[in-house]
């Protein structure tokens, strides 16, 4: 009996990846398909055809990797003079004697 269940269960689950995999041809194809038929429409209203282009720029994600990683100095005067920021009035501090 349990290699019974055990063999049931394995073709539950091919029959599940093969509805997942037929879905997703079936969702490329109609992709597919409407790409065609603008590309299509575009040639017949003599429109230039434009391809398809993902808005994203892998390179976005090093720099700002890259940014971060950057050292940073202890002091925020140092950093904001990197950064271009502009510093105000600074004072300088006089130290006390020790024992006060």
């Amino acid at each position: 009996m349990p290699t019974f269940m055990t063999f049931l269960l394995r073709l539950f689950l091919i029959g599940a990846g093969l509805v997942f995999a037929a879905s997703l041809a079936v969702a490329a194809a109609l992709l597919v398909a409407l790409w065609s038929i603008r590309a299509v429409w575009a040639k017949l209203t003599g429109r230039p055809v434009v391809p398809f282009v993902m808005g994203i720029n892998p390179r976005s994600g090093f720099e700002t990797v890259c940014r971060r990683a950057q050292p940073r100095s202890r002091t925020p005067r140092a950093d904001a003079v990197r950064s271009g920021r502009h510093i105000g009035e600074v004072t300088d501090v006089q130290a006390r004697p020790p024992g006060r």
